[in-house]
């Protein structure tokens, strides 16, 4: 892992942060997450509906949460996931300590966050509340692998390889999300994620796939 990023970074450089077109394997790659998510959809019904059950039994608010994402091309897109978090979650930013506030800022996420509940813990350790992102890829708006969905403002940390990172499809896992994700820092996350899109194939699709449902069952990497 370690050659492919640094010989991805250099690349970039010489290249000047231009992606090369691949029409074949994005036409793959759609037919793939239209399938996959279909039948996961169907399969996953029970779980649906058990995980909905459960977050609305244990917290007050609604069962789903949209994020705003950017996605390809600069796209704004509503990320569907379980609910996680408690209702007020955003006002609860301005009583965490400096520390936490610290932490946030840096990574956009926080290790150990007082907002999320305990059904939400469960859910994130097992990655189960973005289930619902199974209707973006059937949708389109994402892809099963690819960069993780980012708020505008982190874009900003990409600097000129922004339009790099925004020329693919976000994916529901990528290259960063199957190794190692909370446990590496954001200028390592950046790397991976710019890594992916140089290198993207079909054949790390499925590496990163395989990666991802062995991560998932360790429980490795998850907030």
């Amino acid at each position: 892992m370690e050659s492919v990023v640094s010989s991805t970074k250099q690349n970039a450089v010489s290249h000047g942060h231009k992606v090369k077109e691949k029409p074949v394997y994005d036409f793959i790659k759609r037919l793939f997450d239209i399938i996959c998510s279909f039948f996961a959809l169907i399969v996953l019904s029970p779980v649906f509906i058990g995980l909905a059950i459960s977050v609305k039994a244990t917290s007050e608010g609604p069962v789903f949460f949209a994020h705003k994402r950017v996605g390809k091309n600069g796209k704004t897109l509503k990320i569907y996931k379980f609910r996680s978090m408690v209702t007020n979650a955003e006002d609860l930013i301005k009583h965490f300590t400096p520390e936490q506030k610290a932490e946030y800022e840096k990574n956009f996420k926080l290790e150990n966050d007082p907002r999320v509940t305990k059904v939400g813990k469960f859910m994130r350790k097992t990655s189960l509340d973005e289930l619902p992102q199974l209707f973006n890829i059937l949708k389109g708006d994402l892809s099963i692998v690819g960069p993780r969905p980012v708020m505008e403002v982190e874009t900003e940390i990409y600097g000129n390889y922004r339009d790099m990172l925004l020329s693919v499809k976000p994916g529901l896992t990528g290259f960063w999300a199957a190794n190692g994700r909370s446990c590496t820092t954001y200028t390592r996350r950046r790397a991976m994620e710019i890594c992916y899109v140089k290198n993207r194939s079909v054949c790390f699709d499925l590496k990163i796939i395989l990666k991802t449902i062995t991560s998932v069952f360790k429980g490795e990497g998850a907030v």
